[in-house]
């Protein structure tokens, strides 16, 4: 059960995220990266943060380079909300393949 203080910041940290990665695809045409869940332990000091990934084919790639550079997101993710937050919690990027689940699962209906 997460507490209404977890909730917050997990949201806080799913926007912020979402704006960083919305500025780094730009460069990067046909690739689309967003930030679907965030959820945060009860200290507050790691969150999981779930990506999903269009086109859904080159997700593990660039999961993987995400996870790659976390100190360096974990830094400007800093700068962004540091009078929001005192700690900046320990970032951890997931797939999220829900998406390609649900179409799976409508495609087997269909037959």
């Amino acid at each position: 059960m997460e507490t209404t203080r977890q909730n917050k910041i997990a949201r806080l940290i799913q926007k912020e995220l979402s704006d960083m990665f919305l500025l780094q695809t730009k460069a990067m045409h046909g690739v689309l990266v967003s930030v679907s869940v965030v959820r945060i332990s009860p200290d507050l000091s790691y969150a999981k943060a779930y990506l999903s990934v269009f086109p859904s084919e080159r997700s593990e790639e660039i999961v993987k380079n995400i996870n790659a550079n976390v100190k360096t997101i974990r830094y400007e993710l800093g700068q962004r909300v540091r009078f929001q937050l005192r700690i900046i919690p320990e970032l951890k990027f997931f797939v999220d393949d829900s998406l390609d689940y649900a179409a799976r699962i409508d495609e087997l209906l269909k037959k």
